[in-house]
């Protein structure tokens, strides 16, 4: 029986260190954003988005090289895109009087677009990895190069579009004492804190699946992209207390870019093959349920719908958390 708990309670350990450490990020990111007058939504995109993922970027890279279990990179890579996209139920939820949809800049089409593009390309690569038009390039997928250069055109594209339109930004209360090269030395610290807690997922993630005889597919996907999308979580949490929505959306969908990104730099270090080839064929499902996740969340910033069950969630948080359990049940069915 105790063999059995320690795994539980070693994860347990490891996500409180990352959401302590997620909630820190959180704020030394506001105040860098106050010192060099980036706006918040930048921030979110781009440096937010970048460390909160730091634990999907040490988690798979930890779990290609040391200990061959490429399911659980691939597994928390894209069940952290759909636990963010369904984060934005907590979202709407926590957000009183109108949805929260009708509040958020729309702006953010375009990162969710390319977001829709990235994480397509990677499901298909899965499908495909195995055919002649999955071929790979030594032992990398000839697809990878090309989600890197999409990730980079889409964190130039958001940064030119932002240029170019005028973004009410919330006005932050500079209470805080730190300077701006405090604040980045701070970040910088929180962010070796997430980071180095999350290469440890990877061998407890590996402990649960030789107790309870589960797939590393989904353990990665449900547990231990949990563990590392705790990060995330904070920020939701974080951004509703200071009334900045668009810059919690703006990492949300950031992270999304991100751990697609990471999972190009998984397979760069797997050197034991091709990544995409290596996993379950279920991935796939995971990652066509975040791009039919993406796809609801533009329509409903285009629609902006306002009617809401009960005053606090409406039919499209409804869908979100739908898909996400769909998905999961999926997976479980699929690994039986």
């Amino acid at each position: 029986m105790i063999e059995f708990a320690i795994p539980w309670l070693q994860f347990a350990v490891c996500a409180l260190l990352i959401g302590f450490a997620g909630h820190r990020l959180t704020r030394y990111a506001d105040i860098i954003s106050i010192r060099t007058g980036l706006p918040s939504s930048w921030i979110g995109l781009v440096l937010l988005s970048a460390a909160t993922s730091l634990p999907e970027l040490s988690t798979g890279i930890s779990a290609v090289t040391l200990f061959d279990t490429p399911d659980i990179a691939m597994g928390d890579a894209l069940g952290s895109c759909i636990l963010n996209l369904a984060m934005l139920v907590a979202l709407d939820a926590l957000n009183r009087g109108e949805s929260i949809y009708c509040r958020i800049n729309q702006s953010h089409v375009l990162t969710a677009g390319f977001g829709i593009i990235l994480i397509g390309i990677v499901g298909l690569t899965i499908l495909t990895s195995g055919t002649i038009i999955g071929q790979a390039l030594y032992h990398v997928s000839a697809y990878t190069p090309l989600v890197i250069l999409i990730y980079f055109v889409a964190v130039r594209a958001a940064y030119t579009h932002e240029r170019r339109i005028s973004i009410t930004v919330p006005v932050a209360q500079d209470a805080d004492p730190l300077n701006l090269r405090q604040a980045i030395v701070r970040y910088a610290a929180a962010a070796a804190v997430v980071a180095l807690v999350g290469s440890l997922l990877p061998s407890v993630g590996l402990q649960v699946v030789l107790l309870t005889g589960w797939e590393a597919s989904f353990v990665g996907t449900l547990f231990v992209a949990m563990a590392t999308s705790l990060p995330e979580f904070v920020v939701v949490i974080s951004a509703v207390r200071r009334n900045a929505e668009d810059m919690a959306i703006a990492a949300l969908l950031g992270s999304n870019l991100f751990d697609i990104l990471i999972i190009a730099l998984d397979d760069l270090a797997y050197t034991k093959g091709n990544i995409f080839a290596a996993v379950s064929p279920a991935h796939a499902a995971s990652a066509f349920a975040a791009v039919i996740m993406n796809g609801i969340f533009v329509v409903a910033l285009l629609y902006r719908p306002r009617n809401r069950l009960f005053g606090s969630i409406g039919w499209v948080s409804l869908s979100l958390v739908s898909i996400y359990f769909f998905s999961a049940y999926f997976l479980y069915l699929y690994e039986l």
